[in-house]
């Protein structure tokens, strides 16, 4: 009999030891990681979250502070603190996919710290750097420097899903009242304001296209005469139907480009112009090589220096005054020069200062070069010259139009809904090497040490 009482204990005992084991296993933090799902339903919440299991890396306080912060910039930011043994294979895209926010994305994962973008809200170049300026800090500095570095110089606005502080009761009738006189008020300055920074934006935008149009009427004027030069006549012995078609695409191309010109209204519709005046040289030069029995050229850019001087044959290694080396595509009589180191002859436009090259000349001339050097070959041309960094910048797009590589807003802005519609490319690499560091691709300009 005395052992009756052991045995009875003996399932109690077990359901103890099971209460024990379900504890450890699902307490927070302590086994299976907080999904993405999870992380991203809370980041469409407010813009700070904070998983069970690195409260220790930011306190609650703090978290709210940042996400104070963030929401009153307006800005699409987005900061995730994670336990540093949380997976990070395609931790970014899928982030981005699941959340489905178009904005600039940074997680603290233990004591490692990495981010990606969307590259209409911040370009690559702007986020590796950003992202290295803070490395080696503690969590509360790093994501500090970090929110407020960003909200500088970061493009979009805040999603709708955050909403506004809710108190959750309601709001007096006098209280409503007041904040509707106060509306009103505040709605006719508005009104005035925005009506005024339109007017400027229009007067600068017509300054800017004035400018334009005498370079864009000089590259006209040049592709008519290398018309007149070419001397061909579609009768003329020796013609074929290739070379007949050739020559009416350039004439086509010719007349395309001045209708354009004549017709446009802003900066960025200069680009369409140059583009087809592009396509009527290229053109030209398939008609000289039938006429003269050489082989078709293949389709490439335009001489980088100037595109007057026609499609490039080669690319060069060419570092312009205070920059870093890169390949730029040039005609034969440049990459000779360039070979036997003297200058290129470069294409100088007007200035407040003087005649400069045209990619120190102002944001005016990025549609302009973006329809001779489309398809994404823009960025690794200007970077590091004046063009190249204003048209890094999130406000470009507004002014100048997109659509220039990496420089081009895309589709949707920071702040937008886009769900899956995104470019993977923005959100690729491994986790720690999107500020140059880990063996990435960062440093550039300011690579290096001391």
């Amino acid at each position: 009999m005395k052992d009756v009482p052991r045995t009875r204990s003996l399932p109690a005992l077990l359901l103890t030891a099971l209460v024990l084991v379900l504890t450890t296993l699902y307490a927070p933090g302590a086994s299976a990681d907080t999904s993405v799902s999870t992380i991203a339903q809370a980041l469409r919440k407010s813009p700070v979250y904070v998983d069970p299991a690195a409260r220790d890396q930011l306190s609650a306080a703090d978290a709210d502070t940042l996400a104070t912060r963030i929401k009153d910039a307006d800005k699409p930011l987005f900061i995730a603190v994670l336990p540093a043994g949380y997976p990070t294979t395609n931790l970014f895209a899928d982030l981005r996919s699941a959340t489905g926010v178009t904005g600039l994305y940074g997680i603290r994962l233990g004591d490692r710290f990495d981010a990606r973008a969307d590259s209409s809200v911040m370009s690559a170049t702007a986020r590796r750097n950003l992202v290295g300026s803070v490395q080696g800090e503690d969590a509360k500095a790093q994501l500090t420097d970090f929110t407020d570095r960003a909200l500088a110089n970061m493009g979009g606005h805040a999603p709708s899903s955050w909403g506004g502080s809710a108190d959750g009761g309601g709001a007096s009738a006098t209280a409503l009242i007041t904040t509707a006189a106060v509306l009103v008020a505040a709605g006719g300055g508005a009104y005035a304001l925005v009506r005024r920074n339109r007017r400027r934006r229009e007067e600068e935008q017509r300054a800017a296209l004035d400018r334009l149009r005498v370079v864009v009427d000089e590259d006209i004027t040049a592709f008519g005469e290398e018309l007149d030069r070419l001397d061909f006549h579609p009768s003329e012995a020796g013609a074929d139907d290739a070379m007949r078609a050739d020559y009416e695409r350039a004439l086509d191309a010719y007349e395309t480009a001045k209708q354009r010109m004549a017709a446009a209204r802003k900066p960025e519709d200069v680009r369409s112009v140059t583009e087809a005046v592009e396509d009527g040289r290229f053109s030209l030069a398939q008609l000289a090589a039938r006429r003269e029995g050489r082989p078709l050229p293949e389709r490439r850019p335009p001489c980088f220096f100037d595109p007057r001087h026609g499609p490039s044959v080669t690319d060069a290694t060419w570092t312009p005054p205070g920059g870093s080396p890169r390949e730029v595509p040039v005609c034969a009589a440049d990459a000779t020069r360039l070979a036997d180191g003297r200058d290129p002859v470069i294409r100088e436009v007007d200035t407040d200062y003087g005649r400069r090259p045209y990619w120190d000349a102002g944001p005016a001339y990025g549609p302009w070069a973006g329809g001779y050097f489309g398809g994404g070959l823009l960025p690794g041309l200007l970077v590091g010259t004046l063009l190249g960094s204003v048209m890094a910048t999130p406000t470009y797009a507004a002014d100048y139009g997109t659509g220039y590589g990496d420089f081009g807003a895309g589709g949707y802005e920071g702040g937008d809904v886009s769900g899956t519609d995104f470019d993977p490319g923005d959100f690729s690499g491994g986790f720690g090497d999107g500020g140059g560091f880990d063996g990435g691709d960062g440093g550039g300009d300011f690579g290096g040490g001391f």
